[in-house]
């Protein structure tokens, strides 16, 4: 069972439909919307802040959550893929976004809905995405505006393939 704990007296809470690998840590201020997963070895860490989850998220395999003490929170959307690795630290991550595997996300970053944040990439404090953009790099800079194709055929197929996935490790 993952290490779900308390701090200072406040418990994560979890939708209904989630799946939470054995060895996640979910700690404090954290809310979690439905039909979401948090993989093998990942952290989502609301000691210091609140952490608040959309539906349909799934964050993967090593990816670290947290935020800045009486600075900053993290919330997230729906439709949310955090990749392997990814750190996100302190920002706003609007609906329909793939964060890539390793990619990190600093604090009082905004990232507009339909977006893609390439694997590696690093948005320093404050980088605004918008919508229907592609971020890559170190520093990210944005590369292209998105395709229709890229919303369904990437950030839509990688939501909905996770939800899959976590139903093969509920049975």
């Amino acid at each position: 069972m993952a290490l779900i704990k308390s701090v200072n007296g406040i418990e994560p809470v979890f939708g209904n439909n989630c799946y939470l690998a054995e060895n996640a840590t979910v700690v404090g201020d954290v809310v979690m919307g439905e039909n979401c997963s948090v993989w093998f070895n990942t952290v989502v860490r609301g000691d210091v802040n609140s952490i608040r989850i959309g539906n349909k998220v799934n964050i993967q395999d090593g990816a670290v959550l947290h935020c800045t003490y009486q600075k900053t929170k993290v919330v997230i959307g729906d439709n949310v893929s955090i990749g392997h690795n990814a750190i996100v630290h302190g920002c706003t991550i609007y609906d329909n976004v793939l964060i890539g595997m390793g990619a990190i996300v600093m604090d009082d970053c905004i990232i507009g809905s339909n977006s893609i944040i390439a694997a590696g990439a690093v948005l320093l404090e404050k980088t605004v995405v918008e919508a229907g953009s592609i971020y890559a790099g170190v520093p990210a800079k944005k590369v292209k505006d998105i395709s229709q194709e890229l919303v369904h055929g990437e950030i839509n197929r990688i939501a909905d393939n996770y939800i899959m996935y976590s139903g093969w490790f509920k049975e």
